[in-house]
């Protein structure tokens, strides 16, 4: 087997005498897909903080791309190739996608001598990622605020992928979402893990879960509840070890 992605080795974070995780370990692999469950409160949000360098955990340790690994802002984890996308996206919708794709790293050219933003040149890229992706959007001069949420997704997605992304956490990606939408969101989870990229999804929704991820992990009250391949258990058994009826399953999947 190859070498994980990331791993978690008994992170652990407290906010005084509260202990939010309590010790959290698993690992996610290149090119795959895994989705992090529990109820409200199980420390989810607080542990997927600290990966994207939101929080730093009072002990345990990282590992990214075998190397001991913490971030001290989300700047810096995403400098090191680990991006979230939340469910509101980080875009701004007051300008057209070409700009959004390209915020921070846009490509110019010298006219007499002065920098100049080279417009054709990164609509074309713009174009090319996103029909790679199979993502449609009638004009990519079209503000964002113009566009439909997968649209949105779509773009904030791509745009990591082409800049070099090793690792994406998605926070309830889908939860203003349609039907249609959902799905072509998660045919685009699947498309960036078949380029290597690990993929962590949080979502309350178990369906979606069982169509997308490789494995799933449950944490309740701030321990690893479960660690399964989805192949090997069932929606029955990951809610019993959501509400605490069973812990079978915790450890790592063979």
């Amino acid at each position: 087997m190859s070498e994980p992605l990331l791993v978690l080795d008994n992170v652990t974070k407290n906010y005084g005498a509260i202990e939010a995780l309590k010790g959290i370990s698993f690992s996610i692999g290149k090119g795959e897909v895994v989705a992090l469950l529990g109820d409200n409160g199980a420390g989810k949000s607080t542990l997927v903080k600290i990966i994207a360098g939101g929080l730093e955990p009072t002990s345990g340790r990282m590992l990214f791309e075998g190397k001991e690994f913490l971030a001290k802002s989300p700047a810096e984890a995403k400098a090191a190739g680990i991006e979230t996308v939340y469910q509101d996206l980080s875009l701004c919708t007051n300008v057209d996608v070409v700009a959004n794709f390209f915020m921070g790293r846009e490509i110019t050219r010298k006219f007499l001598g002065v920098p100049v933003l080279d417009e054709p040149a990164m609509e074309q890229v713009v174009e090319k990622a996103l029909a790679s992706a199979g993502t449609r959007i009638p004009s990519l001069r079209t503000n964002v605020e113009h566009l439909s949420g997968g649209q949105r997704q779509a773009i904030e997605l791509n745009r990591f992928v082409h800049f070099g992304g090793k690792l994406v956490l998605l926070d309830e990606p889908f939860a203003a979402l349609g039907v249609e939408q959902t799905r072509r969101g998660l045919d685009m989870i699947r498309q960036v893990a078949r380029q290597g990229i690990g993929v962590v999804i949080i979502t309350h929704i178990m369906q979606q879960a069982f169509q997308v991820a490789d494995r799933i992990v449950v944490i309740r009250q701030g321990v690893v509840a479960g660690d399964v391949a989805r192949n090997k258990t069932s929606p029955d058994a990951v809610i019993d070890m959501i509400t605490g009826e069973t812990l079978a399953g915790a450890g790592p999947a063979g």
